[in-house]
């Protein structure tokens, strides 16, 4: 009888309630919208620019606004859902980033969609935490390895994916879809939430000392560290009077802001978690894979685009094969997680991810389709491989009590983790095609004779079209040689990722192995 009791209490203990998992799902579907549509704008800049009738400097603020406003709201969504509760969060999270981008859609100059799409960006990234949190609090350990795989693969399919459905979306209909496409969906997720969440009450007593300095802080120091990392590269970095405004802005917000979250008796974000061994190292190894996510997600399409001439629909439909192979992939991975050491499973990605960008240093101006193949499947397995275990590592072994927190931080770690990236590889990438512009330029001389017999091709093949075939040569010759520049540029920036997700690899061997986390036993 004993046994029997036992066996009926364990199924019961590892049942999933359908109800919660409808409501999970709809969650998920969320975080989905609000993390795709970084993406699937970025692919269609020149057609919104155009559309608003907007400068070149003014049209990146379409991107900036949003990852501006997402990255403050992150951190502050843990102290929200416990104050509001999760439906209450998520519902008006949905809604309102359903309404925003409805109005982004129906824009009709710069300044309207900017400030549309910094509210979108708020409210939206209320979402991307909460459905972390509400994973491990809801579900059972035991059936973890079904789950963790659905949230790893939206976290990274969304903005790989993001070109494929921006291209479409601005060649089938128009730019205008790009937010349209949120309306119906947004709203559907919003009436899941308020009829299905029932995980967790308010605690509205949490306002009573609510640390509006501490949030005004915050969001200097991180809105001023995104801006920095966003428009650094574009305009020299501290030689830009802005971009050293918002750094000391930054800087000193940064230097108040701790001082405030360790001295305020209920602290805007609360830092405790990073006292957890792993989630620390977690958050570390999340970062690091925010800089692969986001940076090769900007370096595939720009190769494309400047070196073969893609538009947006051609580079949509190359890069989808990394997001088919984290597909094919997820299920895999998390049926491994349940039999194979996590600490093995992210050296595993790690490595797999660190092949594909080795591949990619061979890198020449005709690589196409098949020759990016292969290194965007090692890409796709290695991210799926990667962001499993690092979930579980970072917030499986934490207590219910500071689930909620915990996401928040560690889910803005991989932005940041992104913004980093994408600064820095940016920064590579010139300076490495600037030095490669100058070695080239210094080999092309009249005295080297491969030179000579490139020029006097192509001055015979321009004869045809006039007397100036020699100069029409020697700027053809000049095109060669700084597409030539910027490709082995690539190839470096290649290297220098393969070098970091080799040395993470290796340091996934300090990890702790992961025990069974503090209140398990309340699932």
């Amino acid at each position: 009888m004993a046994d029997t009791t036992g066996a009926t209490n364990a199924a019961a203990a590892d049942r999933i309630d359908p109800r919660r998992l409808v409501a999970f799902l709809a969650m998920v579907f969320g975080m989905f919208m609000a993390i795709l549509d970084i993406q699937i704008v970025s692919a269609s800049l020149t057609e919104i620019q155009a559309g608003l009738a907007a400068s070149s400097n003014e049209i990146t603020w379409v991107q900036t606004a949003y990852l501006i406003a997402e990255v403050v709201m992150i951190p502050l969504s843990g102290l929200l859902s416990r104050a509001l509760g999760t439906r209450v969060l998520f519902a008006i999270s949905a809604a309102g980033f359903a309404a925003a981008s409805l109005m982004c859609g129906l824009s009709n100059s710069i300044d309207e969609m900017i400030v549309w799409r910094a509210i979108q960006g708020f409210i939206g990234g209320g979402m991307i935490p909460t459905v972390f949190a509400s994973a491990y609090l809801i579900f059972p350990r035991s059936r973890m390895s079904m789950i963790t795989p659905l949230i790893g693969l939206v976290a990274t399919l969304a903005p790989t994916i993001g070109p494929t459905v921006g291209g479409y979306l601005t060649n089938a209909l128009s730019w205008h879809w790009l937010f349209f496409i949120n309306v119906i969906p947004g709203i559907a997720v919003t009436i899941a939430a308020l009829a299905l969440i029932d995980f967790d009450e308010p605690d509205y007593s949490l306002f009573d000392s609510f640390d509006w300095m501490g949030l005004l802080f915050m969001a200097g120091f991180l809105g001023g560290l995104e801006y920095v990392l966003e428009e650094g590269p574009r305009n020299d970095w501290f030689g830009d009077d802005t971009v050293l405004l918002l750094a000391w802005v930054s800087g000193l917000s940064a230097i108040a802001f701790f001082t405030r979250v360790l001295t305020a008796r209920t602290p805007i974000v609360d830092l405790s978690s990073f006292n957890n061994r792993n989630f620390a190292v977690g958050s570390l190894f999340s970062f690091v894979l925010g800089i692969g996510l986001y940076g090769l997600t900007y370096i595939y399409p720009v190769y494309l685009a400047q070196i073969r001439g893609y538009d947006a629909l051609m580079i949509g439909e190359t890069m989808f094969v990394s997001g088919l192979a984290m597909f094919l992939t997820a299920p895999i991975a998390g049926r491994l997680s349940t039999i194979v050491d996590k600490r093995l499973m992210l050296m595993t990605g790690f490595l797999s991810f660190a092949v594909g960008t080795w591949w990619m240093t061979f890198l020449t101006t005709d690589w196409d389709f098949y020759e990016l193949l292969w290194p965007q499947i090692f890409r796709g397995v290695g991210l799926m491989l990667s962001i499993i275990p690092i979930n579980d590592i970072a917030l499986g072994t934490l207590p219910p009590e500071r689930m909620k927190n915990a996401s928040g931080l560690f889910n803005l770690m991989r932005n940041l983790g992104g913004a980093v990236g994408l600064a820095g590889l940016t920064t590579v990438l010139n300076d490495r095609t600037d030095l490669h512009l100058a070695r080239l330029h210094e080999a092309i001389t009249w005295s080297r004779p491969a030179a000579m017999e490139t020029l006097n091709a192509l001055t015979q093949r321009f004869q045809q079209f006039g007397s100036d075939a020699h100069d029409m040569a020697l700027k053809q010759l000049m095109l060669i040689t700084h597409r030539q520049g910027v490709v082995m540029a690539f190839s470096d920036v290649f290297l220098l990722l393969t070098a970091l997700f080799a040395a993470l690899a290796l340091a996934s061997v300090l990890v702790k192995k992961p025990a069974a986390p503090a209140g398990a036993a309340a699932h």
